[in-house]
């Protein structure tokens, strides 16, 4: 193989350009993960922000904080690796310790819960109710006094920890109820 002084000129050149840039400062010490993390936390502040005027812009950013990471804890603890539905025939199986639709919206709402917001009501609803192998569970913030279907979807388990987040009127998967109203026709149903 014959190498061209041109290719060798270019090659040498590169080098010292090479280890110039490994050996520069980066403008950012924040991989692209936490980049998209952040930005994926300040997208969600607005949209909860705008949910009403008596939200707290301090609690939108706290709660948005709290959705986007906190669901990814939950999938380090609870070891999910798969898409839901193999990670929940894996719990029902007994080879993983949680992570089915409802525990994900129990743990969020409860974590929620903690922070005390005042700005802010949670409510809880499910979908698809009188189908029981698909039925699922999540959490709607919204403004004081807000219905949930004012509010926003903070749906950890359909993408397996990481948020699934939109306006509950926009969710073209589901239709969601309240869980208040899902338990009391299911009671209902139960006494016939």
């Amino acid at each position: 193989m014959t190498i061209s002084r041109r290719t060798f000129v270019c090659a040498s050149a590169a080098v010292p350009l090479a280890l110039a840039a490994c050996g520069s400062t980066p403008a950012s010490t924040k991989g692209p993960v936490e980049v998209s993390q952040n930005a994926e936390i300040a997208a969600l502040g607005e949209k909860l922000l705008a949910l009403g005027p008596g939200i707290g812009p301090e609690e939108a950013a706290r709660m948005a904080e709290i959705s986007i990471r906190y669901p990814l804890q939950l999938k380090a603890d609870w070891n999910v690796t798969d898409p839901p539905l193999i990670h929940n025939t894996k719990v029902n199986m007994g080879l993983r310790p949680r992570g089915l639709c409802y525990e994900w919206a129990d743990a969020m709402e409860a974590r929620l819960r903690q922070e005390n917001f005042q700005t802010f009501d949670l409510h809880r609803a499910i979908a698809n109710s009188t189908n029981i192998r698909i039925e699922h569970s999540t959490v709607i913030a919204s403004a004081p006094g807000g219905t949930m279907f004012e509010g926003m979807i903070l749906d950890p388990w359909r993408y397996g920890g990481t948020l699934f987040w939109a306006p509950t009127l926009e969710d073209k998967k589901y239709k969601w109820v309240a869980r208040s109203e899902v338990f009391a026709e299911k009671l209902r149903r139960a006494q016939l």
